[in-house]
């Protein structure tokens, strides 16, 4: 490890010193380190965001949201995250504020592995012409902009027509994002390395109530049906309005997300009973 990176949250005075701790831990060891708060999409304000292309490695401080921001940014050049928990759940992180120390030491000396998780790429298109386009690495969400009332969503996978559900809304979703809004709807739990995605309606009325399981290089459209009003989001941001005659467009990103991890790659089953509450391991793996 040459150059790493930390992120954390200015609004926390714990992500504040958090980050003063293991700044003083990494400079002691000889390696270069640059720190920031914050998160600007374009990397204008954030020295880390603006030096990511030069980073050995990422260091996170705080919550699963904050890892999915910074996963925007690391994924095009293949920088590995090493989440540290501040947040309430924490599937992302690989490390606790009271073990940091002991989680970190063999990623320094490169006794860590690469967990890559797939992404995907979204695009609003309107008049045939592209008016976002995001990465996610948990979900894309499309949903009723406020009215009491169903919308209905057409699906076509691959170009060829698939159902038109009537529903709260559709969730396209990453294994990753499989534990997130995903799991609220009713959808399954993939391991996190699977090379698939899930397309899961919320609250389906009198249509297709089950998950889809696509491959990875499937391409999803979704289009609104007439009179309608939907929102877009992805991995929790944006907001967009999708009118009738728009399409969004999901496939896979051709980046992943990298994540740098010491523990065993069954890791991912322990920390989900746990943080379920059904298994309480004496040592995390």
């Amino acid at each position: 490890m040459d150059k790493v990176g930390i992120l954390y949250h200015p609004l926390k005075a714990e992500s504040l010193s958090l980050c003063a701790e293991v700044e003083s831990w990494l400079t002691k060891r000889g390696i270069s380190v640059v720190s920031g708060g914050g998160f600007d999409d374009h990397g204008r304000q954030n020295q880390v965001l603006q030096e990511i292309e030069s980073l050995s490695l990422l260091i996170v401080l705080g919550g699963d949201g904050a890892t999915l921001r910074a996963a925007q940014h690391t994924a095009p050049y293949g920088v590995p995250i090493f989440g540290i928990n501040l947040g309430r759940v924490g599937f992302l992180s690989e490390a606790e504020p009271d073990n940091w120390p002991e989680r970190l030491e063999p990623v320094m000396v490169g006794d860590w592995w690469p967990e890559e998780r797939l992404m995907l790429r979204v695009a609003l298109v309107r008049d045939g012409k592209q008016v976002v386009e995001m990465r996610a690495l948990n979900d894309v969400v499309i949903g009723r902009s406020g009215q009491a009332r169903v919308i209905r969503l057409r699906l076509y996978v691959d170009e060829d027509y698939v159902t038109t559900y009537t529903a709260d809304g559709l969730v396209v979703a990453t294994p990753t994002g499989s534990t997130a809004y995903a799991m609220a709807a009713g959808g399954p739990l993939l391991w996190p390395r699977l090379p698939n995605f899930l397309v899961i309606p919320v609250a389906p009325h009198l249509s297709l109530d089950r998950a889809l399981v696509l491959h990875q290089t499937a391409i999803v459209s979704i289009g609104l049906e007439p009179e309608l009003e939907a929102t877009l989001t992805v991995d929790g941001r944006g907001g967009y309005p999708v009118q009738f005659g728009d399409r969004v467009i999901v496939r896979q990103n051709e980046n992943s997300c990298t994540f740098a991890r010491v523990g065993q790659p069954s890791y991912f089953y322990h920390r989900l009973m746990a943080r379920f509450g059904y298994w309480h391991p004496l040592k995390e793996a």
